[in-house]
């Protein structure tokens, strides 16, 4: 038996759209494709790749936007939070909270881990032990190559952040990025790398660290050795409704 409502969701990545296809071959019109909207501070190519899959879907993708907070800096402005062992406060007011307020008991939500991701799915389970979910992707054994040989297939072109040799297609400067990853959005985003640093220093809190024995030195990002992280330039980082 079908769940009354099967919610895909979307967030403009491989793995999440060929999740969505999957979903619908399988379920059909009962399928929903909903996606938590971040695309002000997204690559502007997003538009573009939204309209792309829709018609490879057969449907509309349904934006859904936080009705307390504009964007990430009116985040980080309102809650004085930018980044901490807690994880990204943007993230969770943007995404995984919009999501559980659109949600409904006896919903059935998919979503779009790989079969690299197998160890996320017990962090869900612990974290959001109501929520019936299906992962089509890691049934089927699918790799993020697979996904993006899928598009291919499709005739869709993939996201520009990948490539520009991103390995996710989050907003242009994510706060869970690393030295190597910040170096990279400083070279490609010099003016998304600024408006950060003003961030950091605004708020006095460093994205980057370092240690000196078990002292922690913050690393703020205008005084980011524009060498460091070179040989892992960017940080396997995914930002997603599921995250914290």
């Amino acid at each position: 038996m079908t769940a009354a409502r099967v919610i895909a969701w979307f967030s403009c990545g491989a793995a999440s759209a060929y999740a969505t296809k999957l979903s619908i071959e399988k379920y059909g019109d009962t399928v929903e494709v909903a996606y938590c909207d971040t695309l002000q501070y997204e690559h502007p190519d997003n538009v573009r790749f939204i309209k792309d899959c829709e018609k490879w879907f057969g449907r509309d993708v349904k934006l859904l936007r936080s009705e307390k907070y504009s964007d990430i800096y009116d985040v980080f402005d309102k809650t004085g939070w930018l980044i901490g062992p807690a994880g990204a406060r943007c993230t969770t007011e943007l995404k995984k909270l919009v999501r559980r307020k659109y949600q409904r008991d006896g919903d059935l939500h998919i979503f779009g881990l790989t079969s690299e991701e197998t160890h996320r799915v017990g962090r869900i389970t612990v974290g959001e032990p109501d929520l019936s979910c299906e992962y089509p992707l890691i049934d089927l054994g699918k790799t993020k190559r697979n996904c993006l040989e899928a598009l291919y297939l499709a005739g869709i072109e993939i996201p520009e952040m990948y490539r520009l040799g991103y390995k996710n297609n989050n907003c242009i400067g994510c706060v869970k990025g690393q030295q190597g990853y910040w170096n990279k959005i400083r070279v490609d985003f010099p003016d998304a790398f600024a408006k950060m640093a003003a961030q950091e220093r605004k708020m006095n809190v460093a994205i980057n660290k370092r240690y000196e024995g078990k002292e922690r030195i913050k690393i703020f990002l205008d005084e980011l050795d524009p060498a460091a992280g070179s040989g892992q330039q960017e940080s396997d980082i995914e930002c997603g409704i599921l995250c914290t």
